[in-house]
């Protein structure tokens, strides 16, 4: 079934074909598109938001540089792991905060947003937007663009606000735009997307992976959260709750398996193949795949590892280890039912009849994920480990439940707050006794459900710094206030932008 949700090649060809300003040379290339003739009908406009849609799920695309791995590598829920500090050094170095303006998964996750900003500059400024599907196309593209301005800005704060095409003499003039202008274009996209996406519902299983309507709500409520704008936060989380779209997957572990991807309680996520047959000749390591290569990254390590007999979860190159503080958490919150689902120990491996082989392991503290895990159900193709199918879960309703909690708890309506809370912790799945605190105590709970629920899924880091409370608990790890709370800008673009860098860096 996913090959229905496989990017469309001849879009990318053509939309790329389209991005010269002036050919070097006198002749007319053959075969060459010109830009001024593509973006004009339902078909150009179809395949050149698929061309959005391909370059947003690029978290390989030449270089490991996987947006959820930079997310995740600063937080304290894991290490890079890997087999030495030198094996994907970007990412080892964003795990010790030994980050630098030259680091290379930074440097490529900001291109990709860009060139995601890029393609969606040009549905929006060129398709004439004269036909249904044109609107709702530019719709999506509008909330594609806003996406990637939010992962800017949450990540690197004010960043250059390009809207259109830049002529290359005028690279130097675009500057860095304020926080605050940033979000304003942010909530335009979004309202103006809101106004013209259908429902989830209104889709079809071969449109499952686009932005509705209540996607675009969500991320337009977590802007306005992130913003620290209670009211208007709990407004459009109110919208989304109260669609009837989406419900709670009886458990986490449903969510994340192949039976869960787009389903009841999936809002946004970003679609990967396992039909590509790649192989180790064929796998395309200079270019993007359209498998999900960072699964098989994040499996433990196959050299040390054989899996417990009847388990799925197989080996795989053993970077994103989970932190013992992570399965502390659990364990002190007795909450078994996420846990297992969520982080599995050397110990319970071994008495399940599987087997580690070595103590020393490179940033091993003796667990393994299991969210994004390396399960044999979601390979295919001849060589499994390149063939992971596996989909980025980016929005999904119990998220949505517990930003509607934090933003009530802020905006003074505690009840309800409490009420978004238990829906999250007494699902079946889960079974979590019913928290009745209130004032700072309910937040508390709040702060420690999302680390639960959401562990793994690249929020962690991001809701430390909103709390003010990076430096508290990452300072152990390496974390400097002042300084990284947000990423380098890469050193190219400071120096071809004339980009002021961000402090300290």
């Amino acid at each position: 079934m996913k090959n229905i949700f496989i990017k469309n090649i001849l879009a990318l060809a053509i939309v790329l074909s389209a991005t010269s300003c002036e050919d070097f040379l006198d002749q007319e290339v053959p075969g060459k598109f010109s830009e001024q003739d593509f973006y004009q009908t339902d078909e150009d406009a179809t395949m050149s938001v698929t061309a959005i849609y391909d370059m947003v799920s690029a978290h390989y695309y030449s270089n490991w540089a996987s947006l959820y791995v930079v997310k995740t590598m600063p937080s304290d829920e894991s290490n890079a792991g890997g087999s030495n500090d030198g094996d994907q050094k970007g990412y080892q170095d964003l795990d010790d905060f030994n980050i630098d303006a030259q680091n290379d998964k930074v440097r490529d996750v900001w291109r990709m947003l860009y060139y995601a900003i890029y393609r969606s500059n040009k549905v929006i400024n060129k398709m004439p937007g004269d036909t249904d599907l044109q609107k709702r196309l530019i719709a999506e593209a509008k909330a594609l663009r806003a996406m990637n301005y939010f992962d800017l800005v949450t990540l690197w704060g004010g960043v250059p606000l390009v809207l259109d095409d830049v002529d290359p003499s005028q690279y130097t003039s675009v500057g860095r735009t304020s926080k605050e202008d940033v979000y304003a274009q942010i909530e335009q996209d979004l309202q103006e997307a809101i106004s013209a996406l259908p429902v989830k519902s209104a889709y079809g299983l071969v449109d499952s992976f686009r932005f509705s309507k209540g996607a675009a709500q969500a991320l337009l409520g977590k802007v306005h959260l992130f913003q620290e704008e209670w009211s208007d936060a709990v407004t459009q989380f109110e919208a989304v709750i109260s669609s009837g779209e989406y419900q709670l997957e009886p458990s986490v572990q449903r969510v994340f398996s192949n039976a869960g991807e787009f389903g009841v309680e999936s809002l946004f996520e970003l679609s990967f193949t396992n039909n590509e047959s790649y192989d180790w000749g064929n796998f395309p390591w200079g270019e993007k795949p359209e498998s999900n290569i960072h699964v098989q990254l994040m499996g433990p390590r196959a050299d040390f590892y054989t899996p417990a007999p009847g388990d799925s979860l197989m080996g795989g190159w053993g970077f994103n280890v989970p932190k013992d503080k992570l399965y502390q958490a659990f364990v002190d919150a007795g909450d078994d039912n996420r846990r297992i689902v969520t982080v599995m120990s050397e110990t319970e491996l071994e008495a399940a009849g599987g087997n580690w082989s070595v103590d020393n392991a490179w940033d091993f503290e003796g667990y393994w994920q299991r969210k994004y895990g390396t399960f044999s159900g979601s390979t295919g193709g001849p060589v499994g480990e390149l063939n992971y199918g596996t989909n980025f879960r980016i929005i999904r309703y119990a998220d949505v439940l517990l930003m509607a909690s934090e933003a009530n708890f802020r905006a003074g309506n505690e009840p309800t707050s409490r009420d978004y809370l238990n829906e999250v912790r007494e699902r079946p799945g889960t079974n979590l006794p019913e928290v009745n605190a209130s004032g700072n105590d309910l937040f508390e709970a709040i702060v420690t459900e999302r680390q639960l629920e959401l562990a793994l899924e690249g929020h962690r880091y991001l809701d430390l710094v909103r709390w003010g409370r990076a430096q508290q608990e990452l300072g152990p790890l390496g974390f400097e206030n002042g300084t990284h709370e947000v990423l380098p800008i890469p050193i190219n673009d400071v120096r071809s932008g004339a980009l002021e860098q961000n402090p300290n860096y």
